[in-house]
């Protein structure tokens, strides 16, 4: 119904596209930090969590799902597409599943009062969306975007969908140290609290369920991850050349805090690194460990599995994480939808028009560990 695309379905006379369920909100974590200057104390490190019960068949399914949202969005994206279609929380709920949905640390609902603490910069503008994320088949700065036919709408300013798409972006923290230290406890806690569970990520959203699995991985039954943006040790800004959009980061290799490896690792520099690939728009250079490449042993008892679309950017260097995880001792899946029949997706396939089907080959995975 054109009448209910993007932000006109706020109206009252607009049908619901998603799943019944039963919701309740929870802060998980955090501390009281005394505050002299109001004479009181302030909580910190808090966890936004929402938790969903299907309504219709009820829990089928003996492990929840807890989802973590990318760089620059909330949770909320979880639950349905910028054009008012079903999204993958209503997806699985359908099929009987608890949904946990969370705001991390500093972003949302969970931003914090330590303002020093958590400070933010901008999540992204409309052009950078544009260019990577709705159409990058119009910059086409790598070949593969000329494959890209799954965004719903015209993905440009004006266009409804991408309108209430880019609504959405929020600022995000520059302290990724302190992030990562509060979602490593407050994610432990929750799952200390509700059991066993499968994580599902985006983009950057990735870099938390590798943190959790290293923490504590007996209470990650799965780490399932939709274009994890967590590439060792740099991070790119388009797809260029060499020399052109990446910078350094992650000393720790997939994370900017500490994870345990074998040998141990003291330090960032105890980590030989090796780049000696040829780097191409359609093919990006990596950064792996010089052999023998210490192992991660906590990381390595977690299933894994990256989802990448045909389209995306992120099939031009999707494989620098993968790589380095098998190179670390980490049975790791790779699915590369293009290659199973599943076409024409960019970065943010669980949005694009065929998200259901690309939610089910999450499903089977879920299945078959």
């Amino acid at each position: 119904n054109a009448a209910c695309v993007g932000l006109k379905g706020v109206n009252p006379r607009c049908r619901p596209q998603e799943t019944a369920y039963h919701r309740e909100y929870f802060y998980i974590g955090g501390r009281y930090v005394p505050y002299p200057v109001l004479g009181g104390n302030l909580v910190y490190d808090q966890l936004y969590v929402e938790k969903l019960i299907p309504t219709g068949g009820g829990v089928k399914q003996p492990y929840p799902l807890v989802f973590f949202h990318g760089g620059g969005s909330a949770g909320s994206v979880w639950l349905q597409t910028p054009d008012n279609r079903k999204g993958w929380a209503s997806y699985f709920l359908d099929r009987g599943y608890v949904v946990y949905i969370v705001d991390q640390t500093s972003v949302g609902r969970a931003t914090q009062e330590d303002l020093p603490g958590y400070p933010l910069r901008i999540g992204s503008t409309a052009e950078i969306a544009q260019r990577g994320f709705t159409v990058p088949e119009l910059t086409n700065a790598y070949p593969q975007s000329q494959l890209h036919t799954q965004w719903p709408g015209e993905g440009i300013i004006g266009d409804p969908i991408f309108d209430a798409f880019a609504a959405q972006f929020i600022p995000l923290t520059t302290n990724l140290t302190r992030q990562e230290l509060s979602m490593r406890a407050s994610g432990c806690e929750l799952l200390s609290l509700i059991g066993p569970s499968y994580l599902i990520s985006h983009s950057i959203g990735a870099l938390h369920p590798i943190l959790l699995s290293d923490e504590c991985p007996q209470l990650v039954a799965g780490n399932i991850n939709v274009e994890p943006a967590t590439i060792p040790f740099q991070s790119y800004t388009g797809n260029a050349t060499s020399a052109v959009g990446r910078t350094p980061a992650r000393p720790w290799g997939l994370t900017n805090t500490k994870i345990t490896y074998d040998p141990p690792a003291n330090a960032p520099t105890d980590l030989k690194k090796l780049d000696n690939e040829t780097d191409t728009p359609a093919l990006r250079s990596c950064i792996y460990q010089a052999e023998p490449a210490r192992k991660l042993p906590q990381i390595a008892k977690v299933p894994y599995v990256a989802l990448t679309g045909e389209a995306s950017p992120h099939i031009t260097y999707d494989q620098c994480v993968v790589n380095y995880l098998r190179q670390a001792g980490v049975n790791v899946d790779w699915i590369k939808l293009g290659e199973i029949g599943i076409h024409g997706n960019g970065h943010f396939s669980f949005l694009e028009k065929n998200n259901l089907q690309v939610a089910e080959v999450v499903e089977k995975w879920i299945m078959r560990t």
